[in-house]
């Protein structure tokens, strides 16, 4: 699967607002949209585009795929499992990126950037209700239990995020012992717990559906 490899602050430069790709960096004064708040490219500075229409669709697709560091294809196919589920297609979206394991030990706290804790994962650090479980896009369920394992408990990048992350919340949706580097999923992500970037889901569900 194709990746993204380029610099993480060019693709908040191009979104107008941090996305949190790059961890502590996003809250010190080195972050590109303190900076550099214009998009990347020669004519960056010169270009004042009024955006409607599908260009808004496309851009709010493009700035949740890239918070949760999604390629097309695998979010379009997970766009297409929402849309199947029962429910609000937009909420089930949302839940069902919330739900990502990589995006779980994110939330934990474990991981001070989603590339981070996805690299975690899949180094084979992470355990579900006992098993190891190495797959970034493993969707958690109520009542799973995620945890570090036992021979991953003293693993410096972990616990250097750990003290990293000390003071910053915890959705409502997990209970997290920080201790014990584990949590327990007590619940489904509610759509009105997800607060730290504005996003609209309804037009991705537009775009999709045309």
């Amino acid at each position: 699967m194709a990746r993204y490899t380029g610099p993480s602050c060019r693709q908040c430069r191009r979104e107008g607002l941090k996305l949190f790709l790059k961890g502590e960096r996003c809250h010190s004064e080195k972050c590109a949209i303190e900076k550099r708040n214009f998009p990347p490219g020669q004519h960056g500075k010169d270009r004042k585009p009024k955006i409607i229409g599908y260009g808004l669709q496309l851009r709010e697709k493009q700035k949740v795929r890239r918070i949760y560091g999604l390629g097309e294809t695998q979010f379009r196919n997970l766009f297409e499992k929402a849309a199947a589920a029962k429910g609000i297609t937009g909420e089930n979206l949302l839940s069902m990126l919330e739900r990502r394991l990589d995006n779980v030990v994110y939330r934990m706290g474990f991981g001070t950037s989603r590339a981070q804790a996805r690299q975690i994962v899949r180094h084979g650090h992470i355990q579900v209700n006992g098993r190891k479980v190495n797959i970034p896009s493993f969707q958690v369920r109520k009542d799973d239990v995620v945890e570090v394992r036992e021979g991953s408990r003293q693993n410096p990048t972990i616990l250097a995020s750990k003290d990293a992350t000390a003071h910053t919340p915890v959705p409502n949706w997990l209970d997290v012992d920080r201790e014990a580097l584990r949590a327990r999923v007590t619940a489904l992500p509610q759509r009105s717990e997800l607060v730290q970037i504005q996003i609209n889901e309804q037009q991705i569900v537009e775009l999709y559906s045309k």
